[in-house]
């Protein structure tokens, strides 16, 4: 328990910084293209504040993912024994993905305004996305590998015969890494666009903010229609390839057509009863086939020491709660300020800083639905997690530890992003795309 704890609180740390550090590098790059394509120097700015912070957030990412990597080795070793060979292609690559995005981050920091061309020093922000956007996917082909192992043999206990492309890309990945970078994408753009909307809260309305607000609530709305897109595709995969997770998420008890989808409720687990919940006829056969009288597979089916624990039927249920009001919010801002001609008032601002929390807790609610709803294996149909587990007895010790190293990695961080948010906007006194000038 405690080495689950510790990894636990470890992926829920990191993937913070992760979500950002994914996340970030899309919206800069748009800000500067726009601010050169407009030739208007507040997106330039945005990009340069937001530049700023997100190397808060790599530098974090960076040690904290280091002790997800130092953990898998030390906490479960039979699982890094037994998998280890299979999945270590994309381990390695993920950290060729980290350098190559880490080289060019430094590159794009450190040449602002130092070419005639302003086009040339926004093409390095291109291989920022694309190192920062490969490290999630390869890490997530990781985790799918989990969930969907293949490309490999068990003889003896043991791996053979191990072909680590197909490994990792399993029937799992491409649900789970869609999934990870457009959820990344989507909270990322509310995180920004909270900053943003807190501004305009606290009477700042200047120029630069209703246009960082305008910017990143269009990305948050595109990336989180793209989220729900491919949640209805990890639904169709959980249907498919772990009919267990997605009846337990539902509280889908007896194999049927025309299952409904149930939402919230209380569950009498003795005798399956369901009160106070609220049911969608047909939409669960429709998320699982693509019908209204698709056959959905139920828990009953699935002896009962294989089945995940049922309150992830909760965390299922916060995860599209939250990705519906990541779509309202945005949708209800523009239909005031097109057809209505209306600013948003001190209200909707509010419902815009509070997407960027809810849009974190849905990325931990996610994860923690996949890890938990994985259980009891970690590498489902060949090992569960009882047998992986280190037997060590100083878990609790570095459980101990490591909470104070991400308590004081969380206050240092908090505090430098607050500093650099507290600074001033200060427009560029020269500013290359407008005034067609030297670069200095």
């Amino acid at each position: 328990m405690y080495a689950r704890i510790l990894t636990s609180l470890t992926l829920g740390f990191h993937i913070i910084f992760a979500v950002l550090g994914v996340g970030i590098p899309v919206l800069i790059s748009i800000a500067e293209w726009l601010g050169i394509r407009k030739k208007d120097p507040r997106y330039t700015q945005m990009a340069k504040r937001w530049s700023k912070g997100f190397t808060v957030t790599v530098a974090v990412g960076v040690v904290t993912g280091t002790c997800i990597g130092l953990q898998l080795s030390l906490l479960w070793p039979s699982f890094m024994k037994t998998a280890g060979e299979a999945i270590a292609l994309p381990l390695f690559l993920e950290t060729f993905a980290f350098f190559f995005e880490a080289i060019f981050l430094g590159v794009y920091l450190y040449t602002w305004n130092r070419f005639k061309n302003p086009y040339l020093h926004w093409a390095f922000s291109i291989p920022v996305i694309i190192g920062s956007t490969a490290s999630a996917f390869f890490i997530m082909t990781v985790n799918a590998f989990m969930n969907a192992p293949q490309g490999f043999s068990l003889e003896n206990g043991s791996i053979v015969a191990i072909e680590p492309l197909q490994a990792m890309f399993n029937a799992a990945t491409p649900s789970k890494a869609g999934h990870m970078i457009f959820s990344s994408y989507a909270t990322s753009a509310f995180v920004l666009a909270a900053l943003a909307a807190y501004k305009l809260l606290r009477g700042n309305a200047t120029a630069y903010y209703k246009k960082a607000l305008q910017l990143t609530l269009s990305l948050a709305l595109i990336f989180s229609l793209g989220t729900a897109l491919w949640g209805d595709i990890a639904g169709k995969y959980l249907a498919k390839h772990q009919p267990e997770k997605l009846a337990a998420a539902e509280w889908h008890f007896e194999t049927k057509g025309e299952a409904e989808l149930i939402f919230g409720g209380v569950l009498d687990e003795e005798t399956h009863e369901i009160k106070y919940a609220l049911r969608l006829p047909y939409a669960l056969s429709v998320l699982a086939t693509n019908t209204l009288d698709g056959e959905v597979k139920g828990l009953n089916e699935v002896p009962e020491d294989l089945r995940p624990p049922l309150f992830i039927h909760y965390l299922f249920d916060g995860m599209v709660a939250i990705g519906g009001y990541m779509i309202i919010v945005p949708v209800w801002y523009f239909v005031r300020k097109k057809w209505l001609k209306k600013e948003a008032s001190p209200w909707e601002l509010m419902f815009i800083i509070g997407g960027a929390p809810l849009a974190m807790l849905a990325i931990e609610l996610g994860w923690i639905f996949t890890e938990i709803g994985r259980q009891p294996w970690i590498l489902v149909g060949y090992m569960k997690t009882t047998h992986a587990v280190t037997s060590a007895t100083n878990v609790g010790e570095m459980l101990a530890l490591f909470s104070l190293l991400y308590l004081f990695l969380a206050v240092v961080s908090t505090s430098i992003l607050l500093r650099i948010y507290k600074q001033p906007v200060v427009m560029d006194k020269v500013y290359p795309s407008v005034t067609g000038g030297e670069s200095r």
